[in-house]
């Protein structure tokens, strides 16, 4: 059987799929079959002369990957696991006959069509933030009136999230159109309503036509908006009551058992005013895939593979969710510090470079050492710096308290600081660098500001606060550009208690 991998590598486009493609030829040498690798890159493991019965050193296209199968006649190929680069091949292999693994081209097709998989929701009785679809200008302004800002604005079929913003106005969508993509009849711009201050989830599940397991579910610790890649995440999720837990798991069986998907299935929620919203389904492997099989100690990459080749999770043992008793956390590597001048700020276009795990008996430990492991330094004590978007003002006050409790002291710009104020809090507002001298980034270079909150929204906002967010990156101090990062480190400064070494294997063993 033939595993096709997910070709040359770049910023935005995950590793991930390279350790899935690898899982896959092994799981397949350990049922019998000759595994055959189709990949290019030759810095990954998946190209590397023992994982695979057979590699074949080609790019990832039609005419190349249709010679080798004319060659070697596999069983089966299994194009799900390399990501997008051979996802895009699947439709034209079927349609010259060849035997495509696990789930069908027409069901992945079905996840990827707008117009399909909006028939699908409605099918199930599901929520989707309101969107719509846009050819030209004409139609994108619109639909932005029928749907109304801010909007997640991207183009189909798009690979890390590339090219993808939330726009707050009309002028910024304007913008978009002309400077990001050109929306055609072959490559509409989809327009998402975006969902503030919402909770997103990320679900691993497996599948093998008829059961389906739930492999992890992973609550994200920054809002949406910020790319599943990019954002720190925690399996078992922190903060969300069973009940919830519950309603995912059916509704996710649900929609793994309509499409007929068969191996594994990645399905993106978010959690909004207590309503479950269908953000996007994924019948193929996700990036998320490793750091779920090391939590769970169990190779979600393996058991989907067997289950493509036609082995059941039953006959296979994995029948129910694995749900540890310690605290799992991946944080984002991101290469801001090697560029410089570039705005280290977070959105829907992926940026990381890399991932790290922390784990903890509770959410508090495993949080400090995933941003230990990244390399971040969360002080202790000293000044913290608040400046929030408008969406986020009513939230502040609650977050600047929690820092007050913790012992720091708070500076804020006016617009912020108005908020924290009148709820009795000591706060000192500090200008904006287009205020004029001393503002931030001078108090910031000058060693008088240990933590910065920073959430922003516009194209202009953004501009206007980047020096921020790259004084901060270059002084060490440590930034979260989101709400939540905020609450994240107030959890951690909170809970000093001792904490444990643990090794992997110890942890898998009491599982």
């Amino acid at each position: 059987m033939i595993v096709l991998g997910g070709g040359p590598n770049r910023i935005g486009q995950g590793i991930e799929f390279d350790y899935c493609c690898v899982h896959a030829a092994l799981a397949m040498k350990e049922e019998g079959y000759e595994s055959i690798m189709v990949n290019c890159n030759p810095e990954t493991v998946s190209t590397d002369y023992d994982v695979s019965d057979r590699l074949y050193f080609e790019p990832i296209t039609t005419e190349d990957v249709l010679t080798i199968i004319e060659l070697e006649k596999p069983l089966g190929v299994i194009v799900q696991y390399g990501g997008q680069t051979p996802l895009k091949l699947a439709k034209e292999l079927e349609e010259n006959g060849v035997p495509i693994w696990g789930t069908s081209p027409d069901s992945i097709d079905l996840a990827e069509d707008r117009g399909r998989f909006q028939k699908f929701v409605h099918k199930l009785k599901l929520t989707q933030p309101p969107n719509g679809l846009a050819t030209n200008q004409e139609e994108a302004m619109k639909v932005s009136t029928e749907i109304g800002f801010p909007l997640v604005v991207r183009p189909s079929y798009v690979l890390g999230g590339r090219a993808m913003e939330i726009v707050y106005n009309q002028k910024d969508l304007e913008n978009y159109l002309v400077d990001a993509v050109e929306a055609s009849d072959e490559s509409p711009v989809l327009l998402d309503s975006f969902l503030n201050q919402a909770i997103e989830l990320d679900i691993e599940a497996v599948c093998d036509g008829k059961e389906v397991v739930i492999g992890g579910i992973l609550q994200h610790i920054e809002q949406a908006g910020i790319h599943s890649g990019d954002s720190a995440c925690s399996l078992p999720p922190y903060n969300l009551d069973s009940k919830l837990i519950s309603e995912i798991h059916t509704m996710v069986k649900s929609i793994a058992l309509e499409i007929k998907a068969v191996g594994l299935i990645n399905v993106q929620l978010a959690l909004c005013d207590d309503i479950l919203y269908l953000l996007e389904v994924n019948p193929r492997a996700s990036r998320t895939i490793p750091f779920v099989s090391k939590c769970i100690g169990n190779s979600l990459a393996k058991v989907g593979a067997k289950c493509m080749s036609g082995i059941s999770l039953k006959r296979q043992g994995f029948t129910k969710e694995i749900v540890p008793q310690y605290f799992s956390v991946k944080e984002a590597v991101l290469p801001f510090s090697k560029f410089q001048g570039v705005d280290p700020i977070l959105g829907p276009e992926m940026k990381s470079t890399g991932e790290v795990m922390g784990i903890g008996k509770s959410f508090a430990e495993a949080y400090a050492k995933a941003q230990m492991g990244a390399g971040e330094n969360i002080s202790s004590e000293g000044c913290i710096f608040l400046s929030v978007r408008n969406s986020d003002q009513g939230f502040v006050a609650e977050l600047a308290k929690e820092f007050h409790d913790l012992g720091f002291r708070i500076v804020a710009t006016k617009g912020t600081a108005a908020f924290i104020s009148e709820s009795d809090l000591p706060v000192t507002i500090v200008k904006k660098v287009a205020e004029g001298r001393p503002h931030v980034v001078d108090m910031m270079k000058n060693g008088e500001i240990q933590l910065v909150v920073n959430t922003t929204e516009g194209r202009q906002s953004i501009l206007d606060s980047a020096s921020i967010r790259r004084t901060a990156l270059e002084e060490k101090i440590y930034c979260t550009t989101t709400l939540e990062g905020g609450r994240a480190v107030c959890s951690v400064l909170r809970n000093k208690e001792d904490w444990d070494v643990d090794r992997l294997q110890d942890l898998h063993a009491k599982l």
